[in-house]
């Protein structure tokens, strides 16, 4: 049984039938009567709620957090800048204290003394 016969075809990709039309006006009238009911309700929305002081609450709370936010921004870069001037202290002590205690005992490079140039006879 050789299925790769040349007169027969395999069937890969069934037809899809189109949709009923009775299914197709049920569906439609379901999505208008959805759309007329929420343009309704947004409709009956500035009676029952304020839009403007809504909108311009929420418009003043978005710049109130933005500014907290580059508040919190700068403080935490003068944090940063205070860590690093501490560290930078800390460094130049280090390094003072031990070129101090190097001095003190002499244990670095020594200076080469100049000597008379002496003229020959």
């Amino acid at each position: 049984m050789n299925s790769n016969r040349p007169g027969t075809a395999k069937r890969v990709f069934k037809k899809r039938r189109p949709p009923l039309r009775w299914k197709q006006l049920g569906s439609g009238l379901l999505m208008i009567a959805l759309g007329v009911g929420l343009l309704l309700a947004l409709m009956q929305l500035p009676e029952r709620l304020d839009t403007l002081l809504l909108v311009s609450t929420a418009i003043a709370n978005l710049i109130g957090g933005m500014g907290r936010f580059l508040v919190g921004l700068l403080q935490l870069l003068g944090v940063l800048m205070l860590v690093l001037v501490a560290i930078g202290s800390l460094l130049l002590l280090a390094i003072g204290s031990l070129r101090f205690v190097r001095g003190c005992l002499g244990s670095g490079p020594r200076p080469i003394k100049s000597r008379p140039v002496q003229s020959r006879r």
